[in-house]
């Protein structure tokens, strides 16, 4: 129903209710405010409102688990709901009721000062402390997140092992994984793999790990007593999939329900700290944790996001303990996050020589290219990828290696194809098979940095691989195995004159023949020992102290002779008891 009309008169347009009534007296007729009955005393109103509003912020505390931190907003929308439920219940309690919005609002300002003072607080100070972390203001905070060294690639970046390379990207990996599950009949129906699996290093070898999911609500309940009883390693470069059986299962995971769910159990523990990714990794021992790196905002109060450390939950047991960054434990390979890296550096490329440059003038801009790898340097993982101009070259200008665990970063100048110009030549050399690259590994190849990678069929299946020159990207190598492509990629650079032949070995001079003496005389004194399964002769000749030693193998007339026979041996001197005869005559 219409309460008010406008309407056109000689004196211009009029507004009035719907009985033609002027404006001024249909307003004073609207109906005012109501007052109901209020339900009990102040005093109940106000502790059942306050019973009420803990009742359900425990309910919604549970359910979406906010940080309490002032650096997380949802900790201000928690603020903000637990306000507005103890005020609606004040309200309908205290039996007021209103036509309008505005008319709410002047109740709950005059007579709920409280909730409404801290709403608007909580309100000015969610816009001032985004405002603060604009990056109009503050450009340079944003470059200095990543601090960016200079660093030299033949001499830091070692030459691989071949039998070290990795040669399964992620994919390729869940794939595999997948396969092994539906090998195990006791495990295929009742778990699914997980669609990550983070790059470590076991044991010195780059390998993935996959952990198992409960296959659906009904499926966890049958099995959560005894938990996830396995998870998956996958060789990188052998291909193999190990399913690794524990004595007690994994009853911590983000499969699981209630106080068991990983969420919900970092938070009970640490309700104050906020998280970034989460990573299944292994220990030495193969015990499984979960990794879950805790960030802060270093840049106003919800920008600038960062890593201050990491939290370590036994995957087991759901023992934890919060590490600082400095302190975590080297068998952990990932602290900071590939994403949260690239995004640093491009805060860094992009605002490094301050925040109207990167708009206009653009000097020394630079960016990331699209996509990333990891590289296994000194039992660490390190992120690699491509850097270029921001105006969208089709070449890179470098890469940079960032430490996982230690965020230490290093900037290599080399000019080149980007990654995915390296994918179209891999590909392009294989066209007639229509194989996919994978996204290309970093590798020294005799001192040259070369793009790896492994071209798949329609099915995902590894069928080749490939090597590309990052500077001359037109030096393309393939083999059916890896020692076919390095030795084709080895013949290019020798073609094109980056390394020179292998200077020819030179036999090492046989070294000279010892000295030897020769000495005639009767023996004085005869023995024998068997060593190692060969009879050995002791001979003392007389006037002299040394026992000069032979064996029967090589001279078998030695087992006949006696005291008293005459004999002429040859030997090395030697300041010994014991001497080495060379020959052996009998007179």
């Amino acid at each position: 129903m219409n309460l008010f009309r406008i309407r056109f008169g000689p004196t211009g347009f009029t507004m009035g209710g719907t009985g033609g009534q002027p404006f001024e007296e249909w307003q004073n007729t609207r109906p005012e405010a109501t007052q109901k009955k209020p339900v009990g005393t102040p005093v109940i109103r106000v502790i059942v409102s306050l019973l009420v509003t803990v009742i359900f912020g425990a309910v919604y505390f549970f359910i979406e688990l906010p940080a309490l931190n002032i650096h997380n907003t949802g900790f201000y929308w928690f603020i903000i709901l637990l306000c507005l439920v103890f005020t609606v219940c004040m309200i309908i309690m205290g039996g007021y009721r209103s036509n309008g919005a505005g008319d709410y609002i002047r109740h709950v300002r005059k007579t709920l000062p409280v909730p409404f003072a801290i709403i608007v607080i909580v309100i000015v100070v969610t816009v001032i402390g985004t405002a603060a972390g604009w990056a109009l203001f503050r450009a340079k905070d944003y470059s200095k997140l990543l601090t960016v060294g200079e660093g030299d690639f033949t001499s830091e970046v070692s030459e691989i092992k071949w039998n070290q390379i990795p040669m399964l990207d992620e994919d390729s990996s869940n794939n595999l994984a997948n396969r092994k599950l539906g090998e195990l009949s006791d495990l295929v129906s009742q778990f699914t793999v997980s669609d990550s699996s983070a790059q470590i290093n076991y044991q010195g070898n780059p390998v993935r790990v996959n952990y198992l999911n409960y296959g659906g609500f009904f499926k966890w309940w049958n099995n959560f007593r005894k938990g996830i009883p396995a998870y998956m390693t996958i060789d990188m470069r052998t291909q193999e999939v190990n399913v690794v059986r524990l004595e007690e299962g994994i009853r911590y995971s983000p499969s699981e329900y209630l106080l068991r769910d990983l969420e919900r159990h970092l938070r009970f523990s640490y309700p104050t700290l906020m998280y970034g990714d989460v990573n299944f990794e292994i220990d030495d021992e193969g015990t499984p944790y979960w990794v879950a790196s805790v960030i802060d905002k270093k840049i106003g109060l919800f920008d600038g996001t960062d890593v201050i450390g990491a939290v370590l939950v036994n995957a087991v047991t759901g023992e934890s303990h919060y590490y600082e960054v400095a302190d975590v434990p080297t068998w952990v390979d990932r602290v900071y996050s590939a994403s949260l890296l690239i995004d640093q550096y491009n805060y860094y490329g992009k605002y490094n020589n301050g925040y109207w440059n990167s708009w206009f003038g653009q000097t020394g801009c630079t960016t990331t290219t699209q996509g990333y790898n990891y590289i296994a340097q000194d039992d660490d993982v390190w992120m690699y990828t491509g850097i270029t101009s921001v105006t969208g070259d089709r070449g890179n200008i470098g890469f940079i290696l960032v430490n996982q665990r230690t965020k230490e970063s290093r900037y290599y100048s080399c000019a080149g194809a980007e990654e995915y110009s390296a994918m179209s030549s891999a590909q392009g050399a294989v066209q007639q098979y229509n194989y996919q690259a994978t996204f290309p590994l970093l590798l020294n190849i005799s001192d040259q940095p070369t793009y790896f990678m492994a071209l798949k069929d329609s099915a995902g299946l590894v069928k080749m691989y490939a090597m590309v020159n990052v500077q001359q990207y037109q030096i393309v190598a393939t083999g059916y195995t890896l020692e076919e492509c390095q030795e084709n990629y080895y013949d290019q650079l020798l073609s094109n004159r980056l390394i020179a032949e292998p200077e020819p070995e030179v036999p090492d001079e046989p070294e000279p023949e010892p000295e030897t003496l020769t000495i005639s005389g009767v023996i004085a004194d005869i023995r024998s020992a068997n060593i190692d399964g060969n009879t050995i002769f002791y001979f003392q000749l007389e006037g002299g102290e040394a026992y000069y030693t032979i064996s029967a193998k090589d001279y078998p007339i030695a087992a006949i002779l006696n005291v008293g026979d005459e004999i002429t041996v040859t030997y090395v001197p030697q300041d010994a008891v014991l001497l080495e005869a060379k020959t052996l005559q009998v007179k």
